[in-house]
């Protein structure tokens, strides 16, 4: 029960953090994430299902490596693509400055993360591939979730322009920051 509350309130509040602050001022988030927020800018896709379509080899490669891992994340994948695209219509329910909106879906995000994280399941592909590496490697899940992150932040840079950048890269310090603290507290009362 404790994990499937997890994945929903964990989910919930990633897709608060997506919708109601990181769209509206079209910065990104890493990962598969990131780069469904960048096809979205680009072409106007739906961002839940580029979500699962650019997630699959990841997971498939974890069906065979990890088996685990995926059955935990794609649990995960399932409920936030699903509240992304439910909760898509927060996209213009405010509009907060682009500094408070980077602070505050940093927030939200890095708390629904790492509120799934601990329960061993995620938002995406790269929350799975880092679980994947760091069962492998003496690097914490957080740090190689952060490194995936700054290099879709920097190639979404690119595409989008240097103010994007800024405030990207601050969403994704505070995802890191917040997730990696949620995975080292012994307990969190909330679940």
């Amino acid at each position: 029960m404790k994990k499937y509350l997890a994945i929903f309130l964990g989910s919930f509040l990633f897709s608060i953090g997506i919708n109601g602050f990181v769209i509206p001022h079209h910065l990104l988030d890493g990962g598969v994430v990131g780069l469904s927020l960048l096809m979205k800018y680009m072409f106007g896709t739906n961002v839940g299902l580029m979500i699962l379509c650019i997630s699959f080899p990841i997971y498939l490669f974890a069906w065979f490596y990890f088996r685990m891992y995926f059955i935990n994340a794609v649990q995960g994948l399932i409920a936030s693509t699903l509240f992304i695209d439910l909760l898509s219509p927060m996209h213009s329910w405010w509009h907060w400055p682009v500094y408070m909106s980077a602070v505050w879906g940093g927030l939200f995000i890095g708390v629904g993360v790492g509120l799934m994280l601990r329960q061993h399941t995620g938002t995406g592909a790269i929350d799975l591939l880092a679980q994947c590496l760091s069962s492998v490697t003496p690097i914490h899940v957080s740090s190689f979730i952060f490194g995936i992150d700054a290099m879709i932040i920097v190639f979404g840079g690119f595409v989008l322009g240097g103010g994007s950048f800024l405030y990207s890269m601050i969403v994704i310090i505070i995802v890191a920051a917040i997730t990696n603290v949620m995975m080292r507290v012994r307990s969190i009362h909330i679940l």
